[in-house]
């Protein structure tokens, strides 16, 4: 139900700010009960001040640079009419926001003028609405930005009315814009019974591929030349349905991500972090067995073999076919790097497969694995991402906090803290302000994820031992050994406080327990190279 905007605007006038936040929560961001922007605009820019002086908690957004020379945490320009926040993409030059309903926000870089009177270059501190009516966004899928240099916006447009029609209809368009000033360079439209929900791309630039996911669960496909797509001409694409939705048409594909050279598909109840997630109930109910299943394409042979050991199965003539991982439980979402991957399951368990060069798989080595491995000290992610040689995962302590844990390679500050990077997951030093929006996850739709049955529980004694036999759950002792084991095996005093704080990260603590002993070390080795040069010498 939609009220007159005056009215509104008076009852807002008079409701403390508090109140004012619960109906905007209430009523889904004020947009249920006023569509009038110009409303809300004014609302927006009356109640700052009032919010300041009450001391209400609001979001902002916060850049923090993890490379280069200056690494300090500065303030964004945060979209005043954002309803929340779901996904970001940073590109070369700017920053792309999109939100709950559909506005897709061009956060631009310019100069400005600082606090001293001199002119400097400012991240993100100015926006425009690029375009409404989005459902969703991809630009290059290789992790570095310099590559991402348009932007292919999924949304709805109402198109007119055609003779013999009674009225305009609203069908699902591609359009693409330039990164660096986001002006609009091409669109191709689709028929109207086509009903899009994700896009994503794959491929190089003069054989780009855009996957289309529909609402039925079907993969569409079309290809273009981005070295053509600012001439001025008018020119058709063949849109074709993806070769996993033919030969597998019982499959209904829930969520897809890719890299430039290959695709992963996830069916059934599966989800990305950012769109929808799986009630509770809907993950007690039994499930068919194609649900939360996982497919893949790899269309390159490098990256085939880092992903699997080996060239044995791979069709350098077929690229796009299917090819299914198997694990023991379904899985709910993932994340696709270069050259690795990782899956979490319904129990929240994390696996994680490829390359490992770096140490970007979390297990503690730097071994390849050919198949899912299970991270076994670490478990129920909120959000997890795969880059080009590191990963990253953000997830809930015990008292609700967050933290964000890295592994992998760490130059360019790519893991803040761990400079040399670190081959298992470790907490990463950042600032609490910019968190959430690394995660860009709704608190209100965290993966529901089941517990894991006590027959399937590592560690759990075989049913052949006896009563009183002596236990050891999840292994501790043996860990534990080989953690002292690693440790021994360190040659100097320095590198064994590196280890052990590795193996901080390792042990199910809680993020206080963590926080102290990190510090404890911290305070501990500077104290041992304070000490004297004594500390850098191998020990017997």
């Amino acid at each position: 139900m939609l009220f007159p905007p005056e009215l509104v605007e008076h009852i807002v006038s008079f409701l403390p700010v508090k109140d004012v936040v619960a109906l905007g929560q209430t009523c889904h961001y004020f947009h249920d009960v006023c569509d009038a922007e110009g409303v809300w605009r004014r609302i927006c820019r009356r109640l700052s001040p009032r919010i300041r002086d009450q001391g209400v908690d609001t979001k902002g957004l916060y850049f923090q640079a993890f490379g280069g020379r200056r690494r300090c945490l500065s303030k964004s320009v945060a979209p005043m009419l954002a309803h929340g926040y779901r996904r970001f993409l940073p590109t070369k030059d700017h920053v792309f926001i999109l939100d709950y309903v559909g506005t897709l926000f061009f956060l631009k870089n310019a100069l400005v003028s600082s606090t001293l009177g001199q002119i400097q270059w400012k991240r993100a501190c100015r926006y425009v609405v690029l375009c409404r009516g989005a459902k969703d966004f991809a630009s290059d899928p290789r992790c570095d930005t310099v590559y991402r240099k348009y932007l292919y916006v999924l949304a709805t447009r109402e198109q007119p009315a055609v003779v013999g029609s009674t009225g305009s209809r609203a069908c699902d368009c591609v359009e693409v814009y330039l990164q660096s000033s986001g002006q609009r360079v091409f669109k191709m439209t689709f028929h109207h019974s086509m009903s899009f929900k994700q896009i994503v791309l794959v491929g190089q630039e003069t054989q780009r591929a855009l996957l289309l996911l529909t609402e039925e669960g079907k993969i569409y496909s079309l290809v273009v030349n981005e070295t053509q797509l600012d001439q001025p001409r008018s020119y058709t694409v063949q849109l074709v349905l993806r070769k996993v939705s033919r030969c597998l048409p019982h499959l209904r594909v829930t969520c897809m991500a890719s890299n430039q050279s290959s695709t992963l598909y996830i069916t059934g109840w599966g989800f990305i972090p950012r769109t929808q997630v799986p009630k509770a109930a809907e993950l007690r109910a039994p499930a068919p067995p194609d649900q939360g299943g996982v497919y893949f394409e790899v269309h390159t042979p490098g990256v085939y073999r880092d992903l699997f050991g080996t060239l044995q199965a791979f069709d350098p003539l077929d690229h796009q076919m299917p090819l299914a991982l198997s694990l023991p439980a379904k899985v709910l979402f993932c994340a696709l790097g270069y050259n690795h991957l990782g899956l979490v399951d319904e129990f929240g368990r994390i696996f994680m497969q490829g390359n490992n060069r770096y140490g970007q798989l979390g297990t503690g080595d730097k071994m390849d694995r050919g198949e899912p491995t299970q991270v076994h000290y670490l478990q129920r992610p909120i959000a997890l991402w795969c880059g080009l040689n590191h990963s990253l995962v953000l997830s809930q302590t015990s008292d609700f906090s967050k933290e964000l844990l890295g592994c992998g390679c760490g130059a360019g500050g790519r893991l803040p803290g761990w400079p040399k990077g670190s081959a298992s997951f470790v907490k990463l030093h950042i600032k609490g302000e910019c968190l959430y929006m690394l995660s860009s996850h709704d608190i209100e739709q965290c993966p529901a994820y089941r517990d894991l049955p006590a027959s399937r529980v590592g560690g759990s004694p075989e049913p052949s031992q006896g009563a009183g036999a002596p236990q050891d759950p999840g292994g501790t002792a043996q860990a534990c050994e080989e953690y002292l084991s690693q440790i021994h095996s360190c040659p100097t005093l320095q590198d064994r406080m590196e280890k052990m704080k590795e193996i901080v990260g390792w042990m199910p603590l809680m993020a206080a327990q963590k926080d102290f002993f990190w510090e404890a070390l911290d305070m501990l080795q500077r104290a041992a190279a304070g000490g004297g040069p004594g500390t850098s010498t191998p020990e017997s």
